[in-house]
């Protein structure tokens, strides 16, 4: 699991080192399953779910894109996927050499209307598509239209110190633990202050708001299936659905309702 390999894609783009085209786009369903290993290549990610929820990790952290949201993933970023079961991907795969603009770290980055179309057009168009014709200024709309995408704050940091990574692990194996940062304090025999500085200083949230923000992160893809907002705020460790929604509203500038909405009508069969 904890293997580093470097992805090799099937069929035409099996162990090659460059793609068919500076930008290549493809269709694909993954089911719900870790794309088993850290991976890296050498080119651009951008994985966009039609449906369902993607999910790429780093040794930073996180980064969570439900539909209408994307993760960028620079060249030789090590990661690995997953995704929510019956989650419709559109991968785009782009030569670093055509990304005009910095981008060193992954990001969510939210997927318009317009964007979302160009991405759906642009994973049917044959491999070696015609780079002087329509299809090539098909292509450089679409890097335009990315480079320009907003980010959205859906990453949850990750912390390099051992001991909070063993907070941070049992969090996330758990989010509705109740094990105060004092009590992780005497089983991990240092003060409890040093445990607040530390999360603080290499996450940029304190225990409490890392906490929250796994919690909400972890709703997501419980509120995409469909679950009842009730019981995905339980499962999430809240006392109360007000409580959730308030929290939820203050994480996402919106109610979960209304933070999944836009999906409404936008899902479309595989092809």
């Amino acid at each position: 699991m904890n293997a580093t390999s470097t992805v090799t894609l099937e069929g035409l783009l099996s162990g090659r080192q460059a793609l068919p085209r500076p930008l290549y786009g493809r269709v694909r369903s993954l089911p719900n399953q870790v794309i088993g290993y850290r991976h890296s290549h050498p080119w651009v990610q951008l994985s966009y779910a039609l449906h369902g929820v993607v999910e790429v990790e780093t040794v930073k952290g996180r980064f969570i894109a439900p539909p209408q949201r994307a993760v960028w993933v620079p060249a030789h970023i090590e990661h690995r996927v997953r995704c929510t079961a019956g989650t419709l991907v559109r991968s785009l795969y782009v030569e670093p050499a055509v990304v005009t603009w910095k981008s060193i770290d992954c990001r969510v980055l939210v997927v318009d209307t317009l964007l979302r179309e160009l991405i759906r057009r642009f994973s049917q168009l044959p491999v070696l598509y015609d780079e002087a014709g329509a299809d090539g200024r098909l292509a450089s709309v679409l890097l335009d239209r990315l480079k320009f995408a907003p980010e959205a704050d859906l990453m949850l940091p990750f912390p390099q110190d051992e001991r909070l990574k063993i907070i941070c692990g049992h969090l996330q194996e758990d989010p509705r633990s109740r094990v105060a940062l004092r009590q992780w304090s005497d089983r991990l025999s240092v003060s409890e202050k040093t445990l607040s500085r530390l999360f603080v200083r290499q996450t940029g949230l304190s225990f409490r708001a890392w906490r929250q923000r796994l919690r909400l992160l972890s709703a997501l893809a419980l509120l995409e299936r469909g679950d009842r907002v009730t019981d995905v705020a339980l499962a999430c460790g809240y006392d109360s659905l007000s409580a959730f929604i308030a929290a939820f509203r203050q994480q996402f500038g919106a109610t979960p309702g209304e933070f999944f909405a836009e999906d409404i009508g936008t899902q479309v069969a595989d092809t």
